[in-house]
């Protein structure tokens, strides 16, 4: 039966895919503790530094990206949480006409802390993976969003 936990650690993860693809690495760095780690099928970090600087430094602004998790499957057991979310993602970076498109199961494990709930693991296996070039798409065209307007 869900509880406030289960709802709060809800709201961790949908803060952790939007402060991704808006690109506000203060907040996505505070969704983790300092000694959380990621493996993205197979890339391993090390550290909540290690997370933020690898997305700063590949999910720049040049690149427009879309997050969704949904279907969670979450487990509570005092200050520890698990989940289990299915994964659709979508990137675009339009300088170089690629497009990525995929899915993927995404696990966490999860602390409670004075701040509320944060993110001690994280990461995903992919279920699939599609990449394109839309240079041979004459019509193709990409308009930024207003939430982007910070970052130019």
């Amino acid at each position: 039966m869900p509880t406030d936990d289960h709802e709060q650690i809800r709201q961790l993860k949908y803060r952790y895919l939007r402060t991704l693809d808006l690109k506000d690495w203060e907040g996505f760095a505070d969704c983790f503790v300092p000694e959380a780690t990621g493996d993205y099928a197979g890339l391993v970090l090390d550290s909540r530094d290690a997370l933020v600087s690898f997305m700063r430094e590949n999910m720049g602004p040049g690149l427009i990206s879309m997050h969704h998790a949904h279907h969670p499957e979450i487990a509570v057991d005092g200050d520890r949480a698990t989940g289990l979310w299915y994964l659709e993602d979508r990137v675009i970076v339009p300088d170089h006409s690629f497009v990525l498109e995929g899915a993927a199961f995404h696990t966490d494990r999860y602390v409670r802390t004075p701040g509320g709930w944060r993110i001690m693991q994280t990461g995903y296996e992919r279920t699939y993976e599609v990449t394109f070039s839309t240079a041979d798409w004459a019509s193709f065209t990409v308009k930024r969003g207003r939430a982007y307007d910070a970052l130019t």
